[in-house]
């Protein structure tokens, strides 16, 4: 048998690490060839990942939110056969504590403790590693294991997630085997190409055979034994009899109770710590220094104070979006352009064609016609349909409108994407809109459904507010935000009438989209949505 070593794969635009989401496998598990081993996540989506080989997982590189680089070891597994490693490259596998029971009458006894493998090693060892999920990710974050050590596990069985900056990726198993070693637990960053999960395979797998640790005895002798506790008994000191207040008499003494009389206190909220509750002066400042009668009130009334402290983790998903944010508002210098457009008539467009649509058609949002008003201008204003990358100082600017949608899902912020909104009518974009949608609040958007943008659209829907600031989403140069409708009073040919009104405020990079440039653009679609006919021309 051999040893088989899975490294985490390249996964594509430049993705030089990923993060380990989930395991679907243990060392010891048994996987089949092409079985689902582990979710991976790079800053774009979430991958599953392929058992290569089928075999037993010897180990894991890390656990789930670890980030691994490209081309590190992910997963070993044991294979039928020679594998593709050496034996020199297994590490040997961790020893089992022996457990010695102390005897206390027993004379000390040097104990001879021996190494055990974490799992079985009858074939060859497989370490799959952290592939390369693509767009230039060097660690992705473990965001859950599917497998434990010791698990069997086929081919192709999801084994983890990891998680990229941008989406949560599934790793499967790339041989059959049993799970040896995870490289790391929930929450934890490997780097690409970093070693990931050990597996024992049939075969010889990708990786050296372990041979178990000849037996080590320990170097000094047990304690002598240990004598038989003494027990010592005390002899109960004399009660004294507590002194005999009436019922409702507060016991303390005259100067006291002057005091609390001056002070206006209850003495009966003090807590005496004298004999038999006996209050004291130091009970008294101890009282007044607490807060005094407020302590009290607040007792009173429920309402007391709270000191506790709760610390959350920030992992998987939330620290993509962290990282993200971080990112774009430390390199992009953001300005904001909030202008009101009168949606009366677009919204009785709506409704209307709502309430003509046909059994296949989608229910209509404000949110389809903006974006096709949107895709509708970038061919007057293509600086906005674009890309900087800063390192490079490279602005890339694209033909195709493809227009990310920021969506809130029960993981948090994703941007799914619809390619190809110039191409769309009104109807095909709600449908896409929804599709994209659906499948990243469910998890099973692609890597492509979630990459490529070249503009944003961000909406709250009827939480959206006023007014507000939308950060642009790293390395596009616009996005643009929507708030809510709301009726208002306006003035119209001198009169004052009720129109819907909603605001528009977007984001833009002021390094590469200049003030005027911004407003002109977003004139032009404040009249397409004011006239929407002329969406349809």
């Amino acid at each position: 048998m051999g040893h088989y070593v899975f490294k985490l794969p390249d996964l594509g635009e430049g993705t030089v690490e990923s993060e380990i989401a989930e395991w679907y496998v243990k060392p010891g598990d048994r996987v089949e060839q092409d079985q689902h081993i582990a979710d991976v996540m790079t800053d774009k989506a979430n991958v599953e990942l392929t058992a290569p080989v089928a075999g037993v997982v010897v180990s894991l590189a890390g656990e789930a939110g670890d980030i691994i680089a490209v081309g590190s070891e992910l997963i070993r597994f044991d294979v039928d056969g020679d594998g593709n490693a050496a034996a020199s490259e297994v590490a040997p596998a961790p020893a089992t504590e022996l457990k010695v029971e102390e005897k206390p009458e027993q004379a000390p006894q040097p104990v001879e403790q021996k190494s055990e493998p974490a799992a079985p090693v009858a074939g060859g060892r497989f370490v799959f590693k952290l592939p390369d999920l693509g767009e230039g990710t060097v660690e992705s974050e473990i965001a859950e294991w599917h497998v434990a050590v010791g698990d069997v596990v086929e081919q192709d069985q999801v084994i983890a997630d990891v998680m990229t900056d941008k989406a949560t990726v599934e790793l499967s198993a790339p041989v059959a085997g049993t799970v040896v070693s995870l490289a790391g637990a929930a929450g934890d960053v490997i780097a690409v190409g970093a070693e990931l999960i050990v597996f024992a395979v049939d075969g010889a797998g990708n990786a050296p055979s372990v041979e178990a640790s000849s037996p080590v005895v320990a170097a000094n002798p047990a304690p002598a034994a240990a004598q038989a506790p003494v027990q010592q008994t005390t002899a109960p000191a004399p009660q004294v009899a507590a002194p005999v207040v009436a019922s409702g008499e507060v016991l303390t003494s005259p100067a006291v109770r002057r005091r609390a009389l001056d002070a206006n206190i209850d003495l009966a909220d003090v807590q005496g710590t004298g004999p038999a509750g006996r209050i004291q002066h130091e009970d008294l400042d101890n009282f007044i220094a607490a807060g005094g009668k407020l302590a009290v009130a607040a007792k009173a009334s429920g309402k007391a104070k709270k000191t506790g402290t709760t610390e959350i983790p920030v992992r998987g998903l939330r620290r993509m979006i962290a990282q993200k944010m971080q990112q774009s508002k430390r390199q992009i210098p953001h300005f904001t352009y909030v202008e009101e457009i009168d949606v009366t008539e677009l919204e009785a467009l709506r409704q209307h064609m709502n309430a003509t649509r046909t059994a296949d058609q989608p229910k209509l949002t404000l949110l389809a016609y903006i974006m096709q008003a949107v895709s509708k201008v970038m061919g007057e204003f293509p600086q906005f349909n674009a890309t900087f990358d800063d390192t490079n100082n490279v602005i890339t600017r694209y033909e195709g409108v493809h227009m990310g949608i920021a969506a809130q899902t029960d993981d948090g912020l994703k941007v799914p994407v619809v390619k190809h909104a110039e191409a769309l009518d009104v109807w095909g974009l709600a449908n896409e809109m929804k599709r994209v949608s659906d499948a990243a609040k469910n998890n099973t958007a692609t890597k492509d459904e979630l990459t490529g943008g070249s503009i944003t659209i961000t909406s709250l829907g009827p939480l959206g507010g006023l007014v507000h600031t939308p950060v642009i989403n790293y390395p596009e140069v616009a996005i643009i935000g929507t708030n809510n409708m709301v009726e208002r009073p306006v003035v119209r040919d001198g009169q004052i009438v009720v129109r819907k009104m909603m605001n528009l405020s977007s984001s833009f990079d002021h390094r590469v989209i200049d003030g005027y440039d911004a407003a002109q653009m977003i004139q032009r679609v404040k009249q397409l949505l004011e006239h929407p006919a002329t969406l349809f021309i």
